[in-house]
């Protein structure tokens, strides 16, 4: 019977450890092929060691690039790690000079709305907790909290979304799976309006 490396791998529970992330996120990350792992034959998640190092490599770059202070930012909100992993590979690749922030929820949106005051919020409007309804409702009717502009990405209907209260006029909606190319153009406009 082969035996496994001892240190050539982690568990999903350790690379979840290692890259500050939960279990589900890692098994996320490897059914859709941001982490490569094999399958032992019980079943469990075995993840090379090198792919959780290389991952850990790249957090820290985006934390080093978050430090470099642009004068306009985006605030993404979307619960869904893949896409969210998504959005930071493709602004990084765009190589806009805006801070980038990401929120997993609408709770944590509002928080970083008021932290960061960004200059645009990209938001999902299904996630767990405090949707993304409800953040824009408190955003709107926040007199400290101004965001000078709202997308919305959802895999909602307009019948749906109208059914769950609608959203506040103006706000342009795109439906999920949206072509992210089709987002850089708005992020540039907004970036341009805001310096003039």
């Amino acid at each position: 019977m082969a035996i496994e490396p001892k240190f050539n791998f982690y568990t999903s529970r350790e690379a979840a450890k290692v890259l500050g992330v939960s279990v589900t996120t890692i098994q996320i990350w490897v059914e859709s092929g941001v982490l490569p792992a094999w399958k032992t034959a019980g079943g469990h998640r075995r993840i090379p060691s090198e792919a959780v190092e290389a991952m850990l490599a790249g957090q820290k770059t985006a934390v080093a690039r978050e430090h470099v202070t642009h004068s306009h930012s985006v605030l993404i909100v979307e619960d869904e790690p893949v896409q969210r992993e998504l959005y930071k590979l493709k602004f990084a690749e765009w190589n806009l000079p805006i801070n980038l922030y990401l929120a997993q929820d609408g709770f944590e949106g509002l928080v970083m709305a008021g932290k960061y005051a960004p200059d645009l919020i990209i938001a999902d409007l299904s996630m767990p907790g405090m949707d993304g309804f409800e953040m824009i409702r408190k955003l709107t009717q926040s007199e400290e909290i101004k965001v000078p502009a709202v997308i919305v990405v959802t895999g909602l209907s307009e019948q749906e979304i109208g059914e769950r209260g609608g959203l506040p006029q103006g706000i342009p909606v795109y439906s999920k799976p949206l072509a992210l190319g089709a987002l850089k153009p708005i992020v540039e406009q907004i970036a341009r309006a805001r310096a003039s």
